[in-house]
């Protein structure tokens, strides 16, 4: 792991810097304060995460790019008085000690008050002083104040703050709604003149005090929540066993969609795999779709169509999903799915039989040895060719992240032109090997764009989360295009991938904060109406998970949801499962609560309980991202398959070890 110092310097050109902030006062600011020194040491290894996270007493310390923005905009100058009003954990007067000359801060939960004051000491930031006390009052007897920056939601801008501003002085306030309001810049121009201009909108804890939110505020949200449980238990359609015929027939509104995604919160859940089975088998039965495309790699992906459209295994044909997490593909409901497939596409002719698709791209070596034993039967030639380029790449083949570092330090990637050069030859030489057969340069085809797109993938690895997240979904969703193009006007695609790709990433802390895309949100932008966006969720119950990368699965028990999630909402509902129709005038009273952003839990292969708040949360509002929500209030973990699995007879090919 990176060295505190590393990280650090990393958050600050990639999640400041690059987002615009341009003052080198904050910048040098954020990149000495260690803000791993303001969070619970559990949460250290989080501290330069591009989000916020929870502190003691039940309170969050801000994103880092929402504290810069924040420092930037009072345009505070080295020898400025500045007052802070929410000091939470003394993360933001430690960095301002850094700009100004003296800092006044105040904090209205006494226990946070004296954590602060031990860290600013214990760190050497002596011209802070800091106090317990109604923030909403400021501290008249230190004003006036160059600057103020409050770090909570006020529903007005109070007038002490104000008032202790000096004629020229910048208050930075968030204002309106408890969940979102407008950052404003308030700059005092004369006794009695104030200019306001409105900076963006942000989401901050509630300014609690006489001149903002009342105490009681708790109340009122407790009755919210209640009645908005209430209106989803109306709205709710209850849904039948999942083994019922009608489980998927409830679906069927769905049918018009040219595409619809499946998601699930977590990739080792059982009944979400059981419910995107009973929803496919339905839209291809009786609704004409015929691509099942899933977050899964391509090489691998390519194995089990084989079996389930009835041709014959690749030549050296290796068995599917062997890599770290096994069990997300390799468990016994994917199992079933697959028998059903097979057997349902043995009665069709070749032409209409559903095939099973991956649209990830992580498998470096398997692609690009698909791409040369493809060449090897149709152009010699080109093969030679393929093995020359692809050479490039082979000494990181099997560490690829490896190629991203060294392709970093040496300021310039040398395997780009090769592997770019490869997908183009197969492009050019479409007609005459398309010819022999289509499906075989679609594969080879496909294999080819994941390298090239993977060699940008693990460069990107090393310039940003959002940029090799981007790169990724991208690539996702143009294989989805390739093979809708492939399938004809009227191909229909079902995808199976987790929430966080298939729910519209513009309505989640992903688009909203972190400048992430996504599958979901380009199908609904290329597709409009004719992308339906389906979600899962759980209460509790067990989960298929690891507790690092690359560690070995455990099931793990889940969390009982958070009181502020959507998911609560679910569980307070009082329905066991249900499908919520989520779309525009179906429950029209319940989708303006649902508006309001909450949490929503998302869970990957890693579940790491302990921190589930930061690591397993995020905000999004879950009637924009989604047009569909299913829930089971308790869920179980997979059963993966026997990790070494004889190769048997044809039927058990796909799994077999």
């Amino acid at each position: 792991m990176a060295t505190y110092a590393a990280r650090r310097s990393a958050m600050v050109k990639q999640q400041i810097a690059r987002r615009g902030v341009r003052d080198e006062r904050v910048l040098a600011a954020m990149g000495v304060v260690p803000r791993e020194s303001f969070v619970p040491e559990t949460l250290g290894e989080f501290a330069y995460e591009d989000s916020p996270l929870p502190i003691e007493a039940g309170q969050t310390i801000s994103q880092p790019f929402i504290v810069a923005a924040m420092i930037e905009a009072a345009t505070i100058g080295p020898g400025d008085t500045v007052l802070e009003v929410g000091s939470g954990s003394g993360y933001v007067a430690a960095l301002l000690s850094r700009i100004a000359a003296r800092i006044y801060a105040m904090e209205r939960h006494a226990e946070l008050t004296q954590i602060a004051r031990d860290r600013l000491a214990r760190l050497g930031y002596d011209n802070v002083r800091i106090r317990t006390g109604d923030g909403t009052d400021g501290w008249a007897e230190a004003a006036p104040f160059d600057a103020i920056l409050v770090s909570a939601g006020s529903p007005i801008v109070p007038d002490p703050l104000r008032e202790q501003l000096t004629i020229g002085g910048r208050l930075i306030i968030p204002v309106g709604d408890p969940d979102i309001q407008k950052l404003i810049r308030i700059t005092r121009t004369g006794e009695e003149a104030f200019e306001e201009e409105i900076l963006g909108d942000v989401s901050f804890v509630p300014l609690i005090g006489a001149h903002g939110w009342p105490e009681d505020r708790a109340t009122d949200l407790l009755v919210d929540t209640r009645e908005t449980a209430e209106l989803i238990a109306e709205a709710a359609e209850p849904l039948p066993d999942l083994d019922d015929p009608a489980f998927g027939r409830l679906f069927d509104r769905f049918a018009y969609a040219r595409v619809v995604l499946l998601g699930e919160a977590s990739h080792g859940t059982s009944e979400f795999y059981r419910a995107r089975a009973a929803i496919t088998r339905r839209l291809i039965e009786e609704h004409g779709f015929t691509i099942v495309a899933v977050e899964a790699d391509w090489p691998d992906a390519t194995t089990i169509d084989r079996h389930v459209r009835l041709k014959p295994p690749a030549r050296d044909g290796e068995p599917a999903f062997r890599r770290f997490p096994t069990w997300m593909w390799r468990n016994t409901d994917v199992d079933a799915f697959i028998g059903w497939l097979r057997e349902h596409n043995a009665a069709l002719p070749p032409d209409r039989r559903a095939g099973f698709y991956g649209l990830d791209l992580y498998n470096l070596n398997g692609s690009i040895r698909a791409v040369i034993d493809y060449l090897d039967r149709v152009d010699p030639e080109a093969a030679r060719v393929a093995r020359e380029r692809y050479g490039c790449l082979t000494p990181w083949s099997s560490d690829p992240a490896t190629y991203g570092r060294m392709a970093l330090s040496a300021g310039y990637a040398p395997c780009e032109k090769a592997v770019v050069g490869m997908l183009r030859d197969l492009i050019e030489k479409h007609s005459a090997y398309a010819a022999a057969d289509g499906w075989d340069f679609l594969d080879a085809t496909q294999n080819a764009r994941l390298v090239r797109n993977a060699e940008a993938y693990y460069r990107a690895m090393y310039y940003g989360a959002a940029d090799s997240w981007n790169l990724r979904d991208t690539h996702m969703f143009e294989t989805l295009g390739h093979l809708l193009a492939a399938g004809g006007p009227q191909a229909k695609a079902v995808v199976w991938a987790h929430n966080s790709h298939i729910g519209d990433a513009r309505f989640t802390g992903m688009g909203m904060t972190r400048d992430e895309l996504n599958i979901g949100q380009l199908c609904r932008q290329d597709f409009g109406d004719e992308a339906a966006l389906i979600g899962f969720g759980t209460h509790d119950g067990t989960v298929a998970a690891a507790s690092e990368w690359d560690a070995p699965m455990e099931v793990k028990t889940i969390n009982p949801s958070r009181p502020d999630s959507y998911e609560r909402l679910a569980h307070d509902s009082g329905v066991d499962r249900f499908l919520l129709d989520l779309r525009e005038n179906r429950h029209p009273d319940l989708r303006r609560r649902l508006l309001e952003p909450r949490l929503e839990r998302f869970i990957g292969v890693i579940y790491r309980p302990e921190t589930e708040r930061w690591s397993h949360y995020s905000e999004a509002i879950l009637p924009r991202q989604f047009d569909a929500f299913v829930w089971f209030d308790n869920t179980s973990a997979v059963t993966p398959l026997p990790t070494r699995q004889e190769v048997g007879p044809e039927e058990t090919y796909p799994f077999g070890l």
